[in-house]
């Protein structure tokens, strides 16, 4: 075997990894964001629904229901920042992130008491941002988890240089988290039918499963996942 076979080889089966890596937490994530839906009446990961109805709220004169979604956006920040830290200072990173996630639904799920139901609200959004986290990009590839416009639209520009002549197909990558998504949020709206709150505890498993399957992922491969922490110094002197 030539050592650039053995290079796509290599790639081939990192991307793979990857991929399947990134379907299954998209899958949760949409599970996660249907369940939390239901529940609470409000986005537990669009953010952008959650800014537009923050601000129709404000136009309508409910106070109340906009500073709960202009809450809601800043837990989702504070979950994604806190997701990085635990990944930065992990091993594991991507099973300790999933557990973690796995451990605030469990805990939210718990919540079913009438006045604990907005800090219920605000745990599965804090779930939903730390998630993020786990997985950043696959081989160089940006990867949105909780959120799929961007998937969506890195897909439809990637046809449109498609059409003009570029033949990298990188791009149809994208459709693995809004399809991972999409039958999340199937099986998320049809436990939670059938459960009711008990759903959460059913997402909270599968986060779990999801993170003890990734323990098989061997570290160095996890860490190709995540962007690199720029050291301050190394920039710096690279500057001069």
């Amino acid at each position: 075997m030539t050592r650039a076979r053995r290079r796509r080889l290599i790639r081939t089966r990192r991307t793979l990894t990857g991929v399947v890596l990134v379907g299954a937490i998209a899958f949760l994530a949409g599970m996660t964001d249907a369940t939390g839906l239901l529940l609470t009446g409000d986005f537990v990961s669009f953010m952008t629904g959650n800014t537009t109805r923050a601000a129709l709220a404000l136009s309508d004169g409910n106070l109340y229901h906009a500073a709960v979604l202009i809450s809601a956006i800043l837990v989702f920040v504070l979950g994604n920042a806190a997701g990085i830290v635990i990944a930065h200072i992990s091993q594991r990173r991507i099973f300790v992130v999933l557990g973690c996630v796995g451990l605030v639904l469990a805990l939210a799920s718990m919540m079913t008491v009438q006045d604990m139901l907005l800090a219920r609200f605000y745990m599965i959004v804090f779930s939903m941002g730390m998630v993020n986290a786990a997985v950043e990009h696959i081989e160089g590839l940006p990867i949105g988890l909780t959120y799929v416009t961007g998937a969506l639209s890195r897909f439809g520009r990637g046809i449109g240089r498609w059409i003009i002549g570029d033949r990298h197909m990188e791009w149809t990558i994208q459709i693995v988290p809004w399809g991972g998504m999409l039958l999340g949020a199937i099986a998320g709206a049809v436990l939670t039918r059938l459960t009711g709150t008990h759903a959460l505890w059913l997402v909270s498993l599968f986060a779990m499963l999801v993170a003890l399957a990734a323990m098989f992922i061997p570290r160095p491969l996890q860490r190709r996942f995540n962007q690199k922490i720029a050291q301050r110094g190394s920039a710096v002197s690279r500057a001069k």
